[in-house]
């Protein structure tokens, strides 16, 4: 969250398997009820329903602005930051993004979008947030992540920035984006998951937790049984090499390009593959597109007043 005179700026990464700002991070992930939950959790109130947040797993959708799930799930975010404030009354601006190839055809709408209501009174685990929600801006995903890291990119490098549903690539010359040189491709982090549940089905005869296989997936390891855990690193070391191909694809190599790795794919690549750290370059923070979000915002605020 940021500041300028009488506006706050919440940057939120809207992400197919996170959501994420500045300081918090929950699943994508909403059930509507009639009535409030019996279970604690984090619960959105809005316009007579409730809404368990951050349980269960959202599917991919290629225009976000279609799926009004994204709008609530937005307004939970921004309560989420706003609530580690203890700030409950708020004119707002909101800094989002898109994939990189995306953000032309989708910026305007999706804008409106998150613009539908200027005034929203909600409550979020029992606070009452009455919000004006009076601008948003919309920046290219992956990009955000490193914005404030660029003059250190001297040389060739490529931005890959793995999450749940996408890979968004990116090539800089000397800390300088190449618009011209900028991909979306339909694979990330969920299409690895699913692939190890089919696999532990197919050879164990056994249903296995998305709880469980993405445990593994982001720290290499769980407490199961070992035949298990095997089978599900091998289908996971197999997926990284997958995404090395598709990054030769679009002429990545080592040997004159140096990697950085955004999103939740950096832990798979950590976890799964041999690689040199002079060579790729694995952002841990997985906030730093909503900080990248909140920084780029402020700049375009602070030369537009």
């Amino acid at each position: 969250m940021k500041q300028l005179n009488q506006l706050t700026i919440v940057g939120i990464d809207q992400g197919y398997g996170n959501m994420k700002t500045a300081n918090t991070l929950f699943p994508t992930a909403i059930t509507a009820f009639d009535t409030a939950p019996v279970f604690q959790g984090d619960v959105l109130e809005y316009d007579g329903r409730f809404y368990r947040v951050g349980e269960g797993h959202k599917g991919f959708v290629a225009d976000k602005s279609s799926d009004e799930d994204f709008y609530l799930l937005t307004l939970a975010a921004v309560a989420k930051e706003l609530e580690l404030y203890r700030l409950f009354t708020a004119n707002l601006c909101l800094a989002v993004g898109l994939p990189l190839s995306w953000v032309g055809s989708q910026r305007e709408s999706f804008r409106q979008y998150l613009l539908q209501k200027q005034a929203v009174t909600f409550r979020f685990n029992g606070h009452l947030f009455q919000l004006r929600i009076t601008g948003c801006k919309v920046y290219p995903q992956g990009y955000a992540a490193v914005v404030q890291q660029l003059g250190a990119f001297e040389g060739e490098h490529l931005l890959a920035d793995i999450g749940n549903g996408t890979m968004n690539l990116l090539y800089l010359q000397d800390s300088q984006p190449q618009e011209s040189r900028c991909w979306t491709e339909k694979i990330g982090v969920n299409q690895c998951m699913i692939r190890a549940k089919e696999t532990v089905l197919r050879k164990f005869g056994t249903k296995i937790s998305d709880h469980t296989v993405e445990q593994i997936l982001r720290t290499g390891t769980a407490k199961i049984d070992a035949a298990y855990l095997s089978c599900i690193r091998d289908v996971a070391s197999a997926y990284v090499e997958e995404l090395f191909a598709v990054l030769r694809s679009y002429e990545y190599d080592p040997a004159t390009v140096q990697l950085i790795v955004a999103g939740g794919g950096g832990q798979l690549i950590k976890h799964f593959y041999s690689y040199d750290p002079a060579q790729i370059t694995i952002l841990d923070d997985l906030c730093a597109a909503a900080k990248g979000y909140e920084y780029l915002a402020y700049r375009q605020l602070m030369r537009e007043a």
